[in-house]
């Protein structure tokens, strides 16, 4: 049976932005992987580091997640690829004419996926990238000869002052125009006193572009067939390219990064909360679908589609909170420093008081042999920075939302036969506790660089930190003993008394 996705981008030529992040080099691979009649895929990529971006383009090729493809194609495969010079963050996109012209005439299929998504950025940066940057993509859509789609990568959490959101446009308090004219004339200043008022409801500069962007996208739709895909947490692969696949650190990939190191041993999470993840590879099937259905049905109203779990396959931290230490050790890291113990708190100042005895005084004693052993301190810098986003990511951390999908589930009931396993985004079918199996393997891989091979010598190693860990916990909290017997002046036989509660208490953190 035919594939009418595959078919609809054979011989199209497809213009991304954002192709050197996360989901950008996802969406690389499977158009190279599933689409590979595909004419060619013009990256827009910014010239850094004193590399031209054909040289970043030779970078980009060695990504991990071009593995599964060369095992089926040869390097060849990669002359698809066109890097254009240019930056979301520069008039005109930063293109040369010559550029210009060939990117209009050719471009069929438009993917915006470049936006910055740091929570603590300020609001020129984020109106440049995030707002800016998609009306320079939409004006250079409309001098486009052949344009078929355009999809727009938006977020979830344009709307995440609303703790139930459907796939619908929602109204901004302010207009795009009157943001970016006081962009242009205030001084960051006078810019970070006004942001509150701006931002209103919402929790930062990031979401509030990004929904202003989403208005911009809404004023093209006339012109020419656009959708907005809206992503909740995008996480590691589900499937594609491998099961746990992920270069991220953002997310639950993070923290089971440090909690594999040993470093992260308490994680704040309600964990009866549904937490709205979803794996990068669903991301990309369903954004390369929309450009073939938004084109086929030829709509001139824009189209929006949640990516997202909570509603059609929630997850909650309880499904897996048993097994998590057991999958740490299961697949623990070679390059582990301490002994892995990941326990989960339910409220932030639980957290930063367990935080002080499990993160912080472990950190400036590692952080100290490590100074004087020659190595580079980096273990208080992290708690550090983990410590003071905490309060920026609060609502994100314990605020439960619903995100309804009866579009993407429309649209996911709708492929063929075919597409529905080629371009598979039906999140219904993830089963929770498998996926964090592999995504645990995943961050092992991936993110700490430990090939499987490893696991041997990495199993031994961790039966040796658990020793370790119960020889240091007896010792500690014999010294805690100690010291309560001195304190209260009490005889030496309430010794291990004092240490027991001193351990019963500790545990409670």
């Amino acid at each position: 049976m035919a594939s009418e996705v595959q078919s609809f981008y054979k011989d199209k030529y497809i213009f991304l932005t954002g192709g050197t992040g996360f989901l950008g080099v996802a969406i690389i691979d499977k158009i190279l992987r599933s689409a590979p009649e595909i004419a060619g895929i013009y990256l827009l990529m910014r010239p850094k580091k004193g590399k031209s971006v054909q040289e970043r383009l030779q970078d980009l090729t060695k990504n991990s997640v071009f593995e599964q493809l060369l095992q089926s194609q040869s390097a060849d495969i990669f002359k698809k690829l066109i890097p254009v010079a240019g930056d979301v963050g520069e008039d005109f996109l930063g293109l040369s004419q010559a550029d210009q012209e060939v990117i209009i005439a050719n471009t069929n299929v438009v993917i915006h996926s470049a936006a910055t998504l740091d929570f603590q950025a300020t609001l020129r940066p984020t109106v440049n990238i995030n707002l800016l940057g998609t009306k320079r993509v939409l004006d250079l859509c409309t001098r486009m000869k052949n344009l078929k789609s355009m999809v727009h990568i938006s977020s979830a959490y344009v709307n995440s002052y609303l703790t139930e959101a459907e796939e619908k446009l929602y109204p901004c308090t302010e207009t795009s125009q009157k943001v970016i004219d006081l962009v242009d004339t205030l001084n960051d200043t006078a810019l970070d006193e006004l942001l509150p008022k701006l931002l209103k409801d919402h929790p930062n500069a990031y979401t509030f572009t990004k929904q202003l962007a989403e208005h911009e996208v809404n004023k093209h739709a006339s012109q020419f067939p656009c959708a907005i895909i809206r992503p909740s947490m995008i996480t590691g692969a589900w499937k594609e390219p491998t099961p746990g696949w992920t270069i991220s650190k953002n997310g639950p990939q993070g923290f089971l990064m440090g909690a594999s190191k040993g470093v992260i041993r308490r994680l704040p999470v309600g964990v009866d909360l549904v937490y709205d993840y979803i794996p990068v590879d669903a991301v990309v099937n369903q954004a390369l679908c929309l450009g073939w259905y938004v084109a086929t049905n030829g709509f001139r109203e824009v189209k929006v589609f949640h990516c997202t779990s909570s509603t059609s396959n929630p997850f909650r931290w309880r499904s897996v909170i048993d097994s998590m230490n057991d999958y740490l050790h299961k697949y623990p890291l070679k390059s582990a420093i301490w002994y892995p113990r990941l326990k989960f708190v339910s409220s932030l100042w639980v957290y930063k008081l367990s935080s002080i005895f499990v993160h912080i005084l472990p950190a400036l004693v590692l952080d100290f042999i490590l100074r004087i052993t020659g190595g580079r301190p980096m273990l208080m810098r992290l708690h550090t920075n983990v410590w003071d986003s905490l309060n920026r990511l609060e609502k994100f951390i314990f605020t439960e939302w619903k995100y309804y999908n009866p579009a993407t589930q429309q649209l996911a009931q709708s492929l063929s036969e075919k597409d529905k396993i080629l371009f598979n985004f039906n999140i219904a079918q993830l089963q929770w506790p498998e996926y964090f199996v592999f995504l645990t393997q995943g961050v092992r891989r991936y993110l700490n660089n430990e090939q499987p091979k490893s696991l041997d010598a990495a199993r031994k190693k961790d039966k040796i930190l658990f020793v370790v860990d119960v020889v240091f916990q007896v010792l500690v909290f014999a010294l805690f003993g100690a010291l309560l017997a001195s304190l209260f002046g009490s005889s030496s036989s309430y010794f291990w008394l004092y240490g027991g509660i001193s351990y019963l208490l500790f545990s409670l953190l």
